[in-house]
Parts: structure tokens; sequence; C-alpha cells
């Protein structure tokens, strides 16, 4: 589907968009039809034959390490062989593997002896509130107050995953509080994640990098831990920042999101009673102070105070470096060829200050100066000799943007600079420049040859 259109359905339509992940492009979801995983679920009572024996084999080839793990039944490890198509040796590998994580991270006694740093009790969003109609447990991920910079200038990146791996065990332990009170095994949740207010600081490129070895954990650690995942309030920038992070989530996981639209609170509630859904949320459930958000259970972040911060920027690896000469400038051009794109930037200067901006080229194919482009970003002096920068833009219009370094003040000195400069684009824009390539291709064929 085209992207304009794609998102038409994700925010204006009266009937919802509902899409899901399927292949490599989001289908409409159909929420009447079963979720079929072949013939056989390869769940307790449901398996086959040969699941049947992958299972007592699994089971013999992992005994010397079942003491160390939090359960040993078999659903359990049902999900270790579900989450490698019932591949033993590879169910094997990814058990041992689990193990290993427990011990270096000191899983087992993570929520009794570890002590999340306060910055983040404070200002890390997000929170367990409810059950489904199956007894699953709810977690909310509230994105817009997030402040991502803030948190990781103010604690690590090791504190900000044993965080998320804290968060995971009260879910784990929460389903086994479950299974014994309802009498049926319950192992995943259900995960609502609210993007109103999903904006450009949180594409910051070491953010993303953080979360991404949260799902990495996630998927590696908790496998089949996740029922259904619902993203509700979707923003326009919403595409761009899936594509950032979906390289880390397996095909599976990916089949179990549901994006929901205009009507997402009467979605929610087919699989939610009223009273366990929050009132914020299109339920009658409150705090006992009558907080519709019920804050008591679900954390809604904000900005971190300075006050905080234990560092002033996140050590980055840049792409590449350039040396400015005395008294000039230098510029890097970007074709944009999809309003929506979003131009990504982090540089450091070496040794003293440096100029930055971005402009918009007025005639194409030739060097202009700064005085005959549109200005998009105006051009100051950053000390970036002392905390390295970065930003972002989503780019309105199409055309060629540059991004100039200057240098042009300075009468005396050289300047070095190191940069990564990133054009971040939706799945469907990334399908789209490649086809144009293609079709550029088979347009002009020898241009290859040369």
């Amino acid at each position: 589907m085209p992207y304009e259109d794609f998102l038409v359905k994700l925010g204006n339509s009266a009937t919802s968009a509902r899409y899901k992940w399927r292949g490599a492009k989001w289908v409409r979801r159909d929420f009447n039809a079963p979720v079929s995983r072949g013939a056989m679920s390869g769940r307790v009572g449901d398996l086959s034959p040969k699941q049947t024996e992958s299972l007592q084999q699994f089971r013999e080839t992992v005994q010397d390490v079942l003491p160390n793990l939090p359960a040993q039944h078999d659903s359990f490890l049902l999900r270790w062989l579900r989450a490698r198509n019932f591949s033993v040796p590879k169910a094997e590998a990814m058990l041992r593997k689990h193990v290993e994580f427990r011990k270096n991270m000191k899983v087992d006694t993570i929520i009794t002896d570890w002590q999340p740093p306060e910055v983040t009790e404070k200002y890390l969003s997000g929170g367990m509130c409810g059950y489904d109609r199956e007894g699953s447990p709810i977690w909310y991920d509230v994105i817009g107050p997030l402040d991502p910079k803030g948190l990781l200038f103010s604690c690590t990146k090791q504190d900000f995953l044993r965080c998320k791996i804290r968060d995971t065990e009260l879910l784990r332990k929460e389903c086994e509080k479950q299974s014994k009170k309802l009498g049926k095994n319950i192992e995943s949740i259900t995960l609502i994640y609210d993007c109103e207010g999903l904006g450009l600081k949180h594409l910051w490129k070491p953010a993303i990098e953080a979360y991404g070895e949260v799902l990495t954990m996630f998927e590696e650690n908790y496998p089949e831990g996740l029922k259904r995942l619902f993203l509700i309030k979707a923003p326009k920038l919403f595409p761009v920042a899936y594509n950032l992070v979906k390289h880390f989530l397996c095909e599976d996981t990916r089949r179990k999101i549901n994006i929901l639209g205009a009507d997402w609170q009467e979605v929610l509630r087919q699989y939610i009673d009223s009273e366990q859904l929050p009132v914020a949320y299109g339920g009658t459930l409150t705090d006992p102070d009558g907080d519709p958000s019920c804050r008591s259970k679900i954390k809604y972040g904000g900005v971190v105070p300075k006050s905080y911060y234990k560092q002033d920027s996140v050590k980055v690896q840049y792409d590449q470096s350039i040396v400015i000469s005395r008294g000039s400038s230098h510029q890097l051009e970007y074709e944009i060829i999809f309003p929506g794109s979003v131009l990504r930037w982090q540089f450091a200067s070496h040794g003293a200050d440096i100029g930055f901006g971005i402009f918009m080229k007025t005639k194409i194919g030739a060097r202009q100066r700064a005085s005959e482009m549109l200005e998009v970003l105006p051009s100051q002096r950053y000390n970036a000799h002392l905390v390295p920068e970065d930003g972002s833009l989503t780019c309105a219009d199409p055309g060629v943007y540059v991004l100039r370094f200057d240098n042009t003040y300075s009468v005396l000195q050289s300047k070095k600079i190191s940069f990564t400069v990133e054009v971040l684009l939706s799945d469907n824009q990334l399908q789209s420049s490649k086809n144009k390539e293609e079709i550029d291709a088979e347009a002009n064929p020898s241009a290859d040859k040369q």
C-alpha cells in the first residue's frame, strides 16, 4: 500500500485502521480470524507425535541445567522449542545461553536484591495494570513523555537494561500467580504501546541502540512471552521509527503487532474487560483516589531534571571525519525524495567550536552559497569540542538538503569534524526507493558498466 494511503488509514479511518505485520509489509488484520500455527499449536495437549518426541528429547538434553531455570514443566520447555521451530539443537543452544544470561545478570535475585536508580524509578515510563479476558497481565509502555536522552545521561545503559529485565521478571512472576489462581497456564502478556507524542527525540541514535538491546534481550531470553501488542495513537512518524527497530524482532513477534486506528478503545474492550482497563484507555478502572490514568500502577515519565545527569554525552562511533580549513566551510548534500523522511545527524569537533546549519538548494546541480539557499535550520556555532551535537529534522518537502559545517569565522585554526548523517525512511519509502533505482537502472543500463 502506498505510504500516503497507509498514513490516511492509520490516522483518519472512521472504522479503524487495524494492521499487523505479514511478510515484509503491514496488512489489514481480521480480528475475527483465528491465529494459525499449522496443524498443531505446539502447546501442552496439542502436540503432534513428532513434537512430543522432540519435547522428550529436549528435556533429556537439558536435564543438567533444569535446576537453574525458573520453571521445569513442559509448558515452559515448549516455549523454547516453539521459538526454534522444534529444532532440539537450536532450542538447546538458546536455553543454555539463557542460563548464562540469568547467571551473569543475577536475574534470580534482581527483584529482591537490586535497587533501580532513582531516576529510572521516577522517569522511566510504563507499568503493569490489569489483566486481559484470558487472565494475562497487561503492560503499558507510554512513549510520548519518555525523555531518552535525559535517562541515558543519568544512568548507565546496563542499569537501563536491568530495569527492563526486572520488569520482565515481575511480569513472569505475575503469570505464575495467575496460572495458580486460574488453574490454567498463563505464560504471555498483552502489551499496550501508547505512541501519542512519539517524536524526533525518540529517534536519537543512542536511544534506538539501547532500545534495540532491550528487544534483543527479550527475544533471546523470554520466547513466546508476548501474546499480542496493541499499538495505539500512532503518529505519522511511526513508520520511520518502526523501521529502525523492526530488525531486532523475529517474524513471529512482528505478526503479533496490531496497529489500531480511531476506534482503538473499542478494540481494546474486545480483549480486556472495562473494569480491568483504565478510564484513560477506554475502561472504567481508576486509582483509589479516582485518577483515570492509574498512575499508581503506570508511570508516565517526564523530562529528567539535569540534576540527575552523570554525563553530558554518550560515546559515539562516527562514520566519517573531515578537516575544514580556516576561513572555509564544508557542505554535505542529501537528496530527499519522499516527504516525511527524517535527517538524523551527530557530530563532534576537535579543539574548538564549529558552525552548523541546514539549507535546501534552490538550483540543482550546482554548488550554492549559504546566502543563495533556503535556510531550514539556522546556522550557529556549537561547542561540539566539549559536548557532541546531535539532532534530527523531518523533511516536509522533497529536494536536496545541505548540511553545512561553517569555519569561515576562524582566521587561524582548521577544524577536524567527526560525523554521522543518516536519512531515515519507512518501509514503504524504502521499497519505493528500491523500485526507483531499478527503473533508473533499466532506463540507463550503461550507467552500471561505467
